[in-house]
């Protein structure tokens, strides 16, 4: 496992991060507390979850585990507050607060490494927002805060604000990032740095070298082999299977899916392979948020991180040249 830092968080932070929607939903506690035991006995001491998972659940499975265990000093918790529901934006100052203390109890914590917000609401002013969350850093409640699907432009506004008032700032950005491009927003309000669209925030990401957790590096399971030119029909439903048909099974997309086939079997791994190591080789300060329900793929997960791809691979992989 390789590890890396993050400004206010005082343990190494796992490069390959455990993420947790299937706790409490697709997987019961005992099925979560073995799968669990097994990342953390593979290095992975960094779990992301949210307020929102499982209705709740997926905290309170990780903070019963994490009480059972008594590992809450070895771990690294990160969780997201402010999801917006069905009838208005949660981005309020109130909303912030109301789910951090319940992410605080189903956690069964008196504090959270890292606070992320979940969404943005660009019609809000920052100012507000960054003095609740210095509050409750201040409080001790959170020892760092960022934010997910909140564009590197606003990101880069609350950071001026906070340092022309001597408050504390965003130390972390967690969007969605893969080889594949995105074609629409796989839920309302997420945000992707993938594609031609996000070159202007990975530059501001290469640049700033802000800590980035992104989100479906594998293209929410289009680089897992499943998803073919031919067979998109066979697909029903199911939410996920939903998401990758129609965010990322494009044609465009499938050129990409093709050329890291080709660059797998050359290597001797698989596609899944190539495609995070397209994530983890990018010159930005790059963490990934992978959800796989067993170990075994967790420990894939974590071995393709260490493949270093050169520059012209990664173009050609992406479509910028025919050749490498």
């Amino acid at each position: 496992m390789q590890y890396g830092e993050i400004s206010g968080i005082n343990k190494p932070i796992a490069r390959i991060i455990q993420g947790t929607t299937m706790i409490g939903s697709d997987l019961n506690e005992s099925e979560s507390f073995a799968l669990l035991d097994q990342v953390y006995e593979l290095g992975g001491n960094t779990l992301d979850t949210a307020n929102v998972y499982g209705g709740g659940n997926s905290e309170r499975i990780i903070g019963r585990w994490l009480q059972a265990r008594g590992l809450r000093d070895n771990m690294v918790i990160i969780t997201k507050g402010g999801a917006h529901s069905e009838d208005r934006r949660r981005m309020t100052p109130f909303d912030i607060t109301a789910d951090l203390f319940d992410s605080l109890a189903r956690l069964k914590t008196d504090h959270i490494d890292l606070y992320l917000l979940h969404r943005d609401d660009p019609d809000l002013p920052v100012e507000p927002i960054i003095h609740a969350l210095n509050e409750h850093q201040q409080a001790g409640r959170i020892h760092a805060f960022g934010a997910s699907n909140w564009s590197h432009q606003r990101m880069e506004a609350a950071n001026a604000y906070a340092k022309a008032n001597g408050l504390k700032s965003f130390v972390a950005s967690s969007p969605q990032y893969s080889l594949a491009e995105s074609h629409t927003e796989p839920w309302p309000m997420c945000l992707s740095i993938s594609g031609a669209e996000g070159s202007e925030a990975r530059k501001w990401y290469a640049k700033t070298q802000m800590p980035l957790l992104v989100w479906s590096p594998l293209a929410s399971g289009f680089f897992s082999g499943r998803f073919q030119r031919d067979n998109l029909h066979e697909f029903g439903e199911r939410e996920w299977d939903e998401v990758v048909v129609r965010v990322y099974a494009k044609e465009v997309n499938f050129q990409r899916l093709d050329r890291a086939t080709i660059l797998a079997n050359e290597r001797g791994g698989t596609v899944a392979d190539v495609a995070l190591a397209f994530v983890m080789s990018q010159p930005m300060n790059m963490f990934s948020v992978v959800g796989p329900h067993s170990t075994a793929k967790f420990a894939a997960n974590v071995e393709a991180a260490n493949i270093k791809l050169t520059p012209q691979e990664m173009d050609w992989l992406d479509l910028k040249n025919d050749n490498r």
